[in-house]
């Protein structure tokens, strides 16, 4: 029997800036399937999650946050080739004012967007939820010092 395995190697995060004096979230455009995305990656051996989100943050953009945090949400969703549950802890880097993004060779596009804007670009449910999270808890609302790393 092929029991469905539960995978957390991987982490994600929204990047937020404010550009022109409104809140932007960062996404970026795949290379390898061309669709948009947050920063994303595989947790190293002996990293924990937020030290892999900050790794990959500044692998894929060149970009070092000012403030991060726990977005204290997970995303999670099936993955068929795999047959596993695959859970992600989401997090939230706030970029200074001007951020200069500087793409690595995984991504070729990025683009800043609005909340309405990142949730049409991008594809899957998951990541339209998360995106209305962090939203909602991170630019409506200023987060919880609880949260902060």
């Amino acid at each position: 029997m092929n029991n469905i395995q539960l995978n957390t190697a991987v982490v994600a995060g929204v990047v937020l800036a404010k550009l022109n004096g409104n809140t932007k979230m960062l996404l970026l455009k795949r290379h390898k399937d061309q669709f948009w995305s947050h920063v994303s990656g595989r947790i190293e051996a002996n990293e924990t999650a937020w030290q892999a989100f900050n790794r990959e943050l500044t692998e894929e953009t060149g970009c070092i946050p000012s403030a991060l945090y726990s977005a204290d949400y997970i995303e999670q969703f099936y993955d068929i080739p795999t047959n596993s549950i695959i859970l992600v802890p989401v997090f939230v880097a706030y970029l200074p004012e001007p951020s200069e993004v500087m793409l690595n060779k995984e991504h070729s596009q990025y683009r800043w967007c609005c909340l309405n804007e990142a949730k049409s670009l991008t594809p899957f449910p998951n990541q339209h939820a998360a995106y209305s999270h962090v939203w909602d808890n991170f630019v409506v609302r200023s987060p919880s010092k609880h949260l902060k790393i």
